[in-house]
């Protein structure tokens, strides 16, 4: 028997899609005008600066990333022509590679983060008050904890 959604439920799935779809494309929006980049190459920058000695096997970046390998794959060839990142053999497999964040690509992150952090603040964080960031926080760990 389907669990249909009652009205309050209805108007909360529908808040949270445009709420989505806003910060998606206004994240986006301003990394592109300001930065020359998707949000989506961004994040991978983000997700190597972050990493021990800025490097990563894609299989674990595209898993990180949220990405398929394919998809990945062109991003990180993308980024690559940009000098941004580099892909490297795997010492312990052959067939695997790694991804590793270039100077280049850490300076080019390094100059977008203001600017990006700044669009954050005014679409999320300047519109709510400290105690619905901490429920953000929560509803957030919830949702993405939920298993598929």
């Amino acid at each position: 028997m389907t669990r249909w959604l009652d009205e309050d439920e209805q108007r909360a799935w529908r808040a949270l899609l445009s709420a989505i779809e806003a910060l998606q494309t206004g994240v986006d929006a301003q990394l592109q005008a300001e930065a020359g980049m998707p949000h989506t190459y961004y994040e991978l920058l983000v997700r190597l600066s972050e990493a021990p000695d800025r490097s990563r096997r894609m299989s674990a970046l595209a898993d990180a990333a949220g990405s398929s390998r394919s998809r990945l794959s062109h991003a990180v060839g993308q980024l690559e022509r940009r000098g941004w990142i580099r892909r490297e053999t795997c010492p312990t497999d052959r067939r695997g590679q790694i991804a590793v964040l270039t100077d280049d690509g850490y300076a080019a992150l390094e100059q977008a983060a203001p600017g990006h952090v700044e669009q954050v603040r005014r679409l999320v964080f300047d519109r709510l008050t400290a105690v619905q960031v901490q429920q953000l926080r929560r509803i957030g760990e919830a949702v993405a904890a939920t298993p598929g």
